[in-house]
């Protein structure tokens, strides 16, 4: 039946001089042959239809409403795997890749977000050799291009603040964007398991989860200069950098419990301030011991570890602490553990 039907559709699309593309469902016996197979499933499906004689493409890792890092679809490929083991005559069969956007959660305010800059390093991916594979390099190239994007009259960075303004109900956003930027809307598919409500078409994307990227920019950059620190890789300064960071994390909670009061769209945010506070109330703690020499007591860390693991899970608001990991290594590194150095 559904090579029935994708060979009827494969007709008409035809007749107007175009070609069919069909998910890897479509990949069944007696399926024509100049129907290109669009893999959402992975490599293998798209190795399966390239040793069939079919063309691909893959979606498979570069889904944009999954809310990924840039750097976990930068290092798909579509020829790794089970495609990888193809012969060179199966592998010209494979065309490249296609990044996809489900629009359940997004409107004309925040779909550039959702789907910028992170699609122009899946671009490059595709236009890249295989062995460009420089996470650094790539996130200084994406800075320069999300610039470039501005100029174009995208609205990924634009909007931003214009949404932070309506949740707070003021033009003083500090507070809130300090939350804001060290936050990620949850992974993949769990916001309709988090919903507070049943989601529909009518829901107003009007919250903070609506309002925050993808991918905490800010929290990456905080990682860096943990890990480089805690590993001993350092610049002056890096410790002030740092501290800086953790003391306005936990003296924000104070403006944003204020802002609650002016707008209803802050008040479900207010735990995620209050687990922030606490993220860095132990991280400046951390550094303490640390700068004192002697090594956090074991009960603290104990402690310290269960208000972090607690941070770590995303809260009613949908959403995500992203510094978290990061503040768990200077705890790590203040109880005197080995400190895994990679990177956000």
């Amino acid at each position: 039946m559904q090579a029935y039907f994708s060979g009827r559709v494969q007709k008409l699309v035809s007749k107007h001089g175009k070609i069919t593309v069909g998910w890897d469902e479509v990949l069944q016996p007696d399926v024509p042959k100049n129907i290109l197979i669009q893999s959402w499933r992975g490599q293998t499906s798209l190795a399966q239809a390239a040793k069939g004689g079919y063309s691909g493409i893959l979606s498979s890792g570069y889904y944009l409403d999954l809310a990924w890092s840039t750097a976990r679809h930068y290092t798909v490929d579509p020829m790794t795997g089970p495609t990888a083991d193809l012969t060179e005559a199966e592998k010209k069969f494979i065309l490249g890749g296609e990044a996809c956007m489900w629009a359940e959660y997004v409107s004309p305010e925040n779909i550039d977000s959702r789907i910028w800059p992170r699609a122009a390093a899946i671009a490059e991916r595709f236009w890249s050799p295989q062995n460009t594979t420089d996470l650094n390099s790539m996130y200084a190239r994406m800075a320069l291009t999300s610039r470039k994007l501005d100029n174009l009259g995208l609205t990924h960075n634009s909007s931003y603040d214009e949404m932070l303004r309506r949740i707070a109900g003021s033009d003083e956003i500090s507070a809130l964007r300090t939350l804001a930027d060290v936050s990620e809307p949850v992974k993949d598919y769990a916001r309709e398991e988090l919903a507070p409500v049943t989601p529909t078409g009518l829901l107003p994307l009007n919250r903070l989860v609506d309002a925050v990227r993808p991918e905490s920019i800010t929290a990456r950059n905080f990682d860096n200069l943990v890990s480089a620190f805690t590993a001993g890789n350092v610049v002056p300064g890096t410790e002030a950098e740092i501290r800086l960071m953790l003391t306005r994390w936990r003296n924000n909670e104070t403006e944003i419990q204020a802002s609650a009061e002016q707008s209803f769209l802050m008040k479900e945010v207010v735990p995620l301030s209050q687990s922030l506070s606490a993220l860095g109330t132990a991280g400046l703690e951390a550094l303490d011991f640390l700068d004192r020499g002697n090594g956090a007591p074991q009960d603290w860390k104990t402690k310290q570890l269960a208000a972090i693991e607690e941070a770590k899970k995303p809260t009613k608001a949908q959403l995500l602490i992203m510094v978290a990991p990061s503040v768990q290594k200077l705890v790590e590194a203040a109880a005197g553990q080995s400190v895994n150095a990679s990177t956000h």
